[in-house]
């Protein structure tokens, strides 16, 4: 067994409801390996560390037991998945500044960086992608877990999407 961490961020069946009141059923149904974030209203974020077989059995089962414990809660998003050179700096315990000498190309003779899913300000890269480009482009080699999760999380979220394409053909 492996500990993941990942955050799964639901949205609440009553938008109006105080996240709060959910706090007992979901550690009665087995959230009590995550930290849970109360902090608006209508969702609610739980940062999970799971022991599991695999990374997508860890988030797959924290997903169950969301939903077993708040009928009605949607998923919103799972992670880590898209990051920022911020937040991928604080994983990879990287300064800012050598986490975007990394995605602007600042080595010589180094395959160029992942582009990113959704360039903006800021732009984010799937979290996937960069931990292979290190791995194979650099002497930096992130722990095998957080490859596994990033990847499941990827997964999750590709899904979500899919199903609210889905939803949106239907209405169209």
């Amino acid at each position: 067994m492996t500990d993941y961490r990942f955050l799964l961020t639901f949205t609440l069946p009553d938008r109006d409801a105080s996240p709060e009141q959910y706090l007992d059923a979901l550690y009665e149904a087995g959230c009590d390996d995550a930290t849970i974030g109360v902090g608006r209203a209508g969702m609610i974020g739980l940062d999970f560390t799971r022991a599991a077989g695999n990374a997508e059995d860890a988030l797959r089962s924290a997903i169950a037991n969301v939903r077993s414990a708040i009928p009605g809660a949607a998923l919103a998003q799972a992670g880590p998945d898209l990051a920022g050179l911020t937040e991928m700096a604080e994983i990879f315990d990287f300064s800012r500044q050598n986490m975007r000498k990394y995605a602007v190309g600042g080595a010589a003779n180094r395959p160029a960086f992942p582009a990113p899913a959704i360039v903006g300000e800021p732009s984010l890269w799937h979290l996937a992608e960069v931990v292979a480009w290190l791995r194979l482009n650099t002497s930096v080699q992130p722990p095998d877990a957080l490859m596994d999760v990033a990847k499941a999380a990827a997964k999750v979220n590709f899904e979500l999407e899919a199903e609210r394409l889905r939803r949106i053909e239907e209405l169209v």
